[in-house]
């Protein structure tokens, strides 16, 4: 009891504090909540910005909140990561009684897919400004379920309305904002854009936890250098026999921190950056390196920070869908079929000028 005094005064750190340190830095938290607030960070950004130009933060097997070390990869739930300034979501699901339930391997982690669309909407609706990118993935079909991309499509249609953007090509963030984004695997069916036609570095079985930022390093490197038309996604996030989503993500976590600090207040696209536990300031160093790159949002609501001027290239406006219509099934260029919308009313082609004039029309590629 004689020391406790004179030791506090020389700043020794209690038991409480050393621990709560050790759960939450700048690049690692596995805490119940995020320190972070960045609601509305894409709000500044001008419409004409494609998402490829980007950089995004997002989480890995998003809503992995349930399963033990072994399997637990996320310590924020839906809405805390929303409002942390997470736009992508890696969202896996199995169907079971048939309705799309999110997994883990072979956890429930207690939501299904509807929840996930309509609590992400429901965010969406007060954060009109921002778009989310969602992965929707099947979890470990040994063969894929006959029954699941019919059900995908029946959620989507009956969830996200008007507000989910489920064409093949990457949109500007006019046309994305208020909605959920959809990159999805199906063999055969289109339902967003292809996942397996992004550049993607995801070595998740990790044997080495040096090898495993290594490549994720490189992969960042090449995002910062590559096409701005093709969207980049690293994964920072990894597991293994001889590790566990967190002890990869307090290794990697901190190494992504220290590459992105080194060029901070640079024009840099870092593409989208998928990670375990992340930290305040490593989201924060992600989405602040947009503002050197682009300029403020004309019609951003009053109090948006502003960020340099930028002008993108017009030639991401100019892509189109290389669909016509939504309305029967039909080949693409790719081989896979594009499921029909029976109910809706949908025009594929309208000229740029005609969209802009018509703000009351639906976003082209919503369900």
């Amino acid at each position: 009891q004689g020391l406790a005094g004179p030791a506090r005064r020389r700043g020794a750190r209690s038991p409480s504090s050393t621990e709560a340190e050790c759960r939450r830095s700048v690049a690692f938290d596995c805490t119940a909540q995020p320190a972070a607030c960045c609601p509305d960070w894409m709000a500044g950004l001008p419409d004409t910005l494609p998402l490829s130009r980007l950089s995004i933060p997002g989480t890995h097997d998003s809503l992995s909140l349930f399963g033990g070390r072994r399997l637990r990869c996320q310590s924020w739930g839906l809405e805390a990561q929303l409002a942390a300034g997470v736009r992508f979501l890696d969202i896996r699901c199995k169907l079971a009684r048939g309705e799309l339930h999110v997994y883990h391997l072979c956890t429930f982690q207690r939501a299904s897919l509807r929840e996930v669309l309509r609590r992400t909407l429901r965010f969406l609706h007060a954060h009109p400004g921002e778009a989310v990118l969602m992965r929707i993935k099947e979890e470990l079909p040994i063969f894929s379920r006959p029954g699941f991309a019919a059900q995908l499509h029946r959620c989507l249609l009956e969830e996200g309305r008007d507000r989910v953007w489920c064409r093949e090509e990457v949109p500007t963030l006019g046309q994305a904002r208020g909605k959920i984004v959809v990159l999805e695997a199906l063999a055969q069916e289109v339902l967003g854009i292809p996942y397996e036609q992004l550049s993607i570095s995801d070595t998740w079985n990790v044997l080495s936890l040096e090898r495993k930022w290594a490549r994720a390093r490189r992969h960042l490197e090449r995002a910062a250098s590559g096409d701005p038309a093709t969207m980049y996604l690293t994964f920072c996030s990894g597991n293994g026999l001889f590790t566990c989503p967190e002890e990869v993500a307090r290794f990697v976590n901190p190494h992504c921190y220290q590459h992105l600090q080194r060029r901070r207040g640079q024009p840099v696209r870092w593409g989208v950056v998928i990670m375990d536990f992340p930290g305040a300031g490593l989201l924060r160093l992600i989405v602040e390196s947009n503002a050197a790159r682009a300029g403020r949002r004309s019609t951003a609501a009053p109090g948006t920070p502003t960020v340099p001027s930028w002008h993108p290239h017009s030639r991401g406006d100019r892509r189109r869908s290389r669909h016509s219509s939504a309305h029967c099934p039909h080949q693409c260029p790719s081989g896979r079929t594009l499921l029909p919308a029976p109910h809706l009313c949908r025009r594929m082609s309208v000229p740029a000028e005609q969209k802009r004039a018509s703000s009351s029309c639906r976003a082209p590629g919503s369900l």
